[in-house]
């Protein structure tokens, strides 16, 4: 008896210098949707053409009889280095549309068939840059800042007045000789007649890109051959992708533009050390030697190192980039069900903010998504809770009845102290506003676990990550903070394992977090908090927090979801809003202003995708308090029982036909879940149709690569277009329906 079949798979797709097409899927011969078991296309000699035609990369694949999906990758396999790092899959861009591409079940083919082409398939295009699974990446940042020099000063006068480029290149040190650094770049910087080098304009392993926060420069792209001019005010991020830091060094080379000659005059260098990054995010200042060994310069850079997670190369679905155009307006309850602490009585909510009975009481009434802050416990595990401290009473000794509160970091006392201790807010002044603590669901301090296990799925998280920023200042909200990959991965791991069918979506007014969010993990959305130009708050010293127009190129540049402004700064200027949506970003927007029905009215009307705000329960219009994901899910449960009734009736002639009946039992099991096929793309952002046409059963039991779960088909359902493992309630069952779905 057969039991599989040749496939062979052929795609057009251009690449750079080292890039490979590879194929990657759903069965065993196809890596499981495991990034690092991807099978390698062959790019197939070129025609005699006049060498414009795209190239065809084929390789021939024994597949099983069931349908089988499949996405195509464009990486580079870097080889293994023994003691070093073992050979790795690096993700360049891949297909991430919602419904991967399929193999028919038991179809055969009978001749070569035609190039697919990557990245278009289901009538619209979508490719999405990688993230990281093996590799790391390490960002060097030049930028202005109130509390730092420049980034480039040089000494001599002569060089006051002139355009300045910069260059890094990574340099790898041997471990038998850590000081002897490849030859390549050290000749490049050596060369005193720069007339003979080489221009490269393709990228090479460890890669190195650019990206400047302008309008036009925003986006990562590859080096010249001198790098890029440094101008005065310019916020330039060096990105280098590698798989062992640790063992890399940065060349970093300085040019002066003279005049109009083509090629610049050569400075001096650099060099960033692994020793000179001693934690994974930070400020260092280096000199700048010229050519003969002189200083004529200093150098200040920032610096992030962001680690892969220990799990994370799942390439089954992603909802990184998706929105549906249906979820605008959303109402999005604060801490839950509102502040409990304002300092504005009639905006308090009267339920403690931040805990399980708040988030689930923010769901009864309506809201569409819950915001909450996370962080981690001195024992390492989430917790929801607001602020960076809590306080604690402690009696005086002679005045019994006079108590003092100490502030306590979150971070020092472990899950079991927080939630054993007396502990208040600091506007409680040692007596609580709340005296329903002897109830499960009102203790401060729930786990993120709990609240993805307890509260209703068809409720939203955004899931802001509490971390320290630093004020123009100088200081800080928070002194001596966890090691930032590790908070991360820990989080991360919590949400991936249990966000089930749930929307959620990331956020953090910290960029470096945001983009690290970003690079983990491909499965949920990022958004950037910024508080923009703010009288109401105390700014900060991050450039990309400063204005929304910061925020915006900063988004773009981090290729995350959108921003969520302050409405203060959006209330200021509307017309910032048009900047956000012309750059394809969805927009959240929070604040105080947001507690009033006519500034709700408002922000809607002016096309914002959600607002943040408390005492949901006074402010919320909505004439049915249900959650829109609720009302979709009814919907698509609904059409589907339609159509699989209309089925059993063109069959039988009896809606209580076999079929139905069997249709109605798995919709049970399912709830009614339906996949959904994009029919169209605004931007980078997908369009879907919710409308049945016909239903076909079928297998389709999927194992998460990352986390070791069954899971049913990786597309969209209704009821889930962006969130995690995309399982039906039942998952012992490997049985699902999948609606068939048209363009509207």
């Amino acid at each position: 008896m057969i039991e599989s079949r040749e496939w062979l798979f052929r795609v057009a797709c251009r690449v750079e210098s080292q890039e490979q097409v590879c194929v990657v899927g759903s069965c065993d011969s196809l890596g499981v949707w495991d990034s690092q078991h991807m099978v390698p296309l062959h790019c197939e000699p070129a025609g005699d053409d006049d060498g414009e035609e795209v190239p065809v990369w084929s390789c021939a694949v024994q597949l099983p009889l069931h349908e089988v999906d499949y996405r195509y990758c464009v990486c580079i396999i870097v080889e293994a280095k023994p003691g070093i790092h073992d050979q790795a899959y690096v993700i360049r861009r891949w297909e991430s549309n919602l419904m991967p591409r399929k193999v028919p079940k038991e179809v055969t083919q009978s001749s070569a068939p035609s190039a697919e082409t990557f990245g278009s398939y289901g009538g619209f295009e979508r490719v999405d840059q990688g993230w990281l699974v093996k590799d790391s990446v390490v960002q060097l940042r030049l930028c202005n800042s109130n509390l730092y020099t420049d980034p480039i000063i040089l000494f001599k006068r002569k060089y006051q007045n002139k355009k300045v480029r910069v260059k890094i290149t990574p340099i790898e040190l041997h471990k038998n000789s850590p000081l002897d650094p490849q030859v390549g770049p050290i000749e490049e910087s050596a060369d005193f007649d720069l007339s003979n080098l080489t221009l490269h304009n393709r990228p090479n392993w460890p890669i190195t890109e650019i990206a400047v926060m302008t309008e036009d420069q925003c986006k990562f792209r590859q080096q010249d051959q001198f790098g890029v001019v440094c101008n005065n005010g310019d916020y330039i991020v060096f990105q280098c992708r590698m798989l062992a830091p640790e063992t890399n060094a940065f060349l970093c080379d300085f040019y002066v533009e003279d005049g109009g000659d083509e090629i610049p005059q050569y400075l001096g260098c650099s060099y960033v050390l692994p020793s000179n990054m001693k934690e994974n995010f930070g400020v260092i200042s280096l000199p700048i030697t010229s050519r003969k060994h002189i200083p004529v310069g200093q150098l200040t850079v920032h610096y992030m190192v962001v680690y892969p997670m220990e799990f994370g190369g799942d390439m089954s679905i992603s909802y990184a980039r998706h929105w549906k155009d249906s979820w605008k307006g959303l109402e999005v309850g604060h801490r839950g069900a509102g502040n409990s602490y304002h300092s504005e009585p009639k905006s308090c909510a009267n339920i403690r903010e931040n805990t399980v009975a708040s988030l689930k009481y923010a769901a009864e009434i309506g809201a569409d998504m819950v915001e909450f802050d996370v962080q981690l416990s001195k024992d390492l595990i989430p917790v929801i809770y607001h602020d960076f401290h809590a306080c604690i009473a402690l009696k005086r000794k002679k005045e019994q009845d006079q108590t003092d509160l100490l502030e306590i970091p979150i971070k020092d006392l472990t899950l079991s102290q927080l939630q054993a201790l007396k502990v208040y807010h600091k506007t409680e002044r040692g007596l609580s506003r709340f005296r329903d603590e002897d109830f499960e669901d009102h203790q401060p301090f729930p786990t993120l676990q709990k609240a993805l296990e307890t509260v209703p799925y068809t409720c939203g998280f955004n899931v802001e990550v509490k971390w320290t920023m630093q004020l123009r200042d100088g200081t800080y909200e928070l002194y001596h903070p966890l090691e930032l990959n590790r908070f991360l991965d820990l989080i991360i791991k919590v949400i991936l394992e249990y966000g089930g069918k749930r929307k959620i979506v990331f956020s953090c007014f910290h960029p470096d977090i945001c983009t690290m969010l970003r690079l983990k993990q491909n499965r949920y959305p990022v958004m950037f908090l910024t508080q923009g130009i703010s009288e109401e708050w105390p700014p900060y010293e991050d450039q990309r927090t400063s204005t929304i127009r910061h925020a915006i190129l900063y988004a773009t540049n981090a290729d995350i979801l959108g921003i969520n402004v302050h409405t203060e700064d959006i209330m200021r200027d509307a017309s910032q809003m048009q900047m956000a949506l012309d750059y394809n970003l969805i927009v959240f927007c929070w604040g105080d202003h947001n507690n009033d029905q006519e500034t709700i009215k408002f922000l809607k009307k002016l096309g914002l995708h959600g607002i943040i705000y408390d005492k949901i329960d006074v402010y919320n219009t909505k004439v049915k308090k249900e959650s829109v994901f609720l009302c979709e899910e009814r919907e698509s449960g609904q059409a589907m029982l339609q159509s699989a009734n209309g089925d059993g009736v063109s069959q039988s002639g009896n809606s209580n036909s076999a079929l139905g009946s069997s249709t109605l039992d798995l919709l049970t099991k399912t709830n009614g879940i339906l996949d959904l096929i994009p029919i169209q793309t605004i931007g980078t952002h997908e369009r879907y149709s919710t409308t049945p046409v016909e239903i076909h059963e079928h297998v389709s039991h999927h194992t998460n690569g990352a986390l070791g779960q069954a899971s049913d088909h990786p597309s969209d359902a209704a009821a889930n277009n962006f969130t995690g493992n995309n399982r039906a309630v039942n998952n012992s069952s490997p049985t699902s329906f999948t609606g068939i779905l048209t363009g509207m």
